[in-house]
């Protein structure tokens, strides 16, 4: 049987899994953990405790904890509750604003956490339960987080563009210069669809009754802001001015939440202590989910199903844009459920030589491979992220967060097609700083 006749049994036994009613991560692990022991043996019982260990010892990822950990804090001593009516004294009378404010908070919120994973989790402990208390829809409303999600890696400073760029020999700064144009398209992109969507269903934003402010309750609604303003400051902020790295941003930016919860006096020791607990849990079950997509990665690669993907590939490099088409359903497929580090690890390695023979502009190939990978992680049935929320949201089911992903994957799908044909808009500010 060929790798890849295995790896489609693989996952139609994980859908098999999710359809049982298990839990997301028991899923990953039985097929993942099963698999490895199968295909290496006893080997594979060190395969799961080194996967599990590099997830726990990965610098990257010990913002995961803390960024919840902050989300808890600030959801409970409310701190967004505060926000979000400064806001509504600011902004207006648009319907449905706190959307928008929710797709600018999760895109500036996923640079410093490094994954989108770490900002689904995040908000949807602090900004989905006040966002669904006020009448906002819970499917839009995580289908927005996760849109903003996916611009943290695409809008610089990006931690993946680095990586790309370290890997397959490619200018990093023009990589995080092309990624600004794309980031603001798709922004521009997500709030459109959020603006339609509304008018089309007012249902899906309380009609919200707006009294205009003086300007002594503007000067309030700032003043009051002041906190939280404070607190991405000190979690995004010290990371842009190379004050702090991003774990240590996160510590602060948790300790900041703790400073500003206490300034409020609405918690208690025990809220304390179950925003601990309930981080923690979250915590464990998101990193087991990523120990299992660094095994499963393992696996693609011990076995050749990457590598046999990638010649499979290459026996259509006569057809330019039809290889094109296929190297981008690659990562867009496989990064649903595989660690993208561990991705870019194994193909860009096989890429970079079917760029150089199709001559395909570097910067745009990659800032394209770059936007398939991220938004492969929102794509059902197996995007990781969604699974994140879910855990973070347990009243939600996978059925309720599939449709409003699915709205965010086409938009970007769209998105990569603009880019595709309008290869300027990745490529013009890199060649014009130059």
């Amino acid at each position: 049987m060929s790798e890849l006749a295995i790896l489609g049994i693989g996952l139609l036994v994980l859908v098999a899994l999710f359809l049982s009613g298990l839990p997301v991560y028991l899923c990953f692990i039985l097929l993942v953990g099963s698999s490895v022991i199968v295909i290496f043996g006893d080997a594979g019982f060190g395969m799961i405790a080194n996967s599990i260990f590099d997830v726990g010892t990965t610098e990257a990822l010990t913002t995961v904890p803390l960024y919840i950990l902050m989300g808890e804090i600030l959801m409970r001593s409310g701190s967004i509750d505060v926000l979000f009516a400064s806001i509504d004294k600011l902004v207006g009378g648009i319907r449905g604003r706190q959307y928008h404010m929710t797709l600018t908070l999760s895109a500036i919120l996923g640079a410093p956490a490094g994954s989108g994973i770490a900002v689904a989790a995040m908000l949807g402990r602090s900004v989905m339960p006040p966002m669904v208390r006020r009448g906002y829809d819970p499917g839009l409303t995580a289908g927005v987080m996760m849109g903003g999600a996916l611009l943290a890696p695409i809008i610089p400073p990006s931690v993946l563009a680095i990586i790309i760029g370290t890997l397959a020999d490619v200018s990093i700064a023009d990589l995080l210069i092309a990624g600004i144009i794309p980031g603001i398209v798709l922004t521009f992109l997500y709030v459109g669809i959020v603006v339609w969507k509304v008018r089309r269903n007012p249902a899906l934003a309380p009609d919200e009754v707006y009294v205009r402010p003086s300007r002594q309750e503007k000067l309030i609604a700032l003043t009051k802001m002041i906190p939280f303003s404070l607190i991405i400051f000190v979690a995004v902020g010290l990371i842009m001015i190379d004050f702090a790295t991003a774990s240590e941003a996160a510590a602060l930016g948790a300790l900041a939440a703790f400073i500003e919860s206490l300034c409020y006096r609405r918690m208690r020791f025990t809220d304390y202590l179950q925003a601990a607990s309930d981080s923690a849990v979250l915590s464990a079950v998101i990193l087991l989910i990523m120990a299992s997509a660094i095994l499963f990665g393992q696996i693609l690669a011990f076995t050749g199903g990457i590598q046999e993907l990638g010649a499979a590939i290459e026996q259509f490099k006569d057809h330019r844009w039809l290889v094109f088409i296929l190297m981008m359903l690659l990562p867009f497929v496989l990064c649903m459920f595989v660690d993208q580090v561990g991705l870019m690890m194994v193909l860009i390695p096989i890429y970079e030589p079917l760029i150089k023979a199709l001559d395909f502009d570097p910067v745009w190939f990659w800032m394209q491979f770059l936007i398939n990978m991220v938004v492969g992680a929102i794509t059902p049935p197996f995007g990781y992220i969604i699974f994140a929320l879910k855990a973070a949201v347990p009243g939600m089911t996978l059925p309720q967060l599939y449709r409003p992903a699915w709205t965010f994957v086409l938009v970007t799908v769209f998105g990569i097609v603009v880019f595709a044909v309008f290869p300027d808009l990745v490529t013009f500010l890199p060649r014009a700083l130059k």
